[in-house]
């Protein structure tokens, strides 16, 4: 006589756990960007970034102020790979009432 043997309780738990993070790690994204609106005062300047020479097939993404854990921190600006067809637009700040919104920054298809 055969008995089959059937999976314990961690067995399953963790077979359910593998197929969530496949699951989790092969969805798209509902989103393309996110847009953040608060009620705090306004972003401090723009800092002065020295722009090196952008190299063929790069473009460049200047600097921004993210607001982060209660206060304004100053990301870089960088190098990125550029996208045929597509152009940078950079992160934003606009004041909206009495609340700034933030735009990321997000690639756009050139129109021609």
């Amino acid at each position: 006589m055969a008995f089959e043997r059937k999976p314990s309780v961690p067995a399953k738990r963790m077979l359910l756990q593998a197929a969530f993070l496949v699951a989790a790690a092969t969805a798209v994204p509902a989103f393309a960007g996110i847009d953040v609106d608060i009620n705090v005062g306004p972003p401090p300047a723009p800092q002065v970034e020295a722009v090196p020479a952008v190299p063929a097939g790069y473009v460049w993404a200047p600097g921004f102020w993210e607001f982060a854990h209660g206060h304004y921190v100053w990301r870089r600006g960088h190098l990125m790979e550029s996208r045929r067809g597509y152009h940078w637009v950079p992160e934003t700040w606009d004041h909206r009432g009495d609340h700034h919104h933030f735009e990321e920054g997000h690639w756009d298809r050139d129109h021609h």
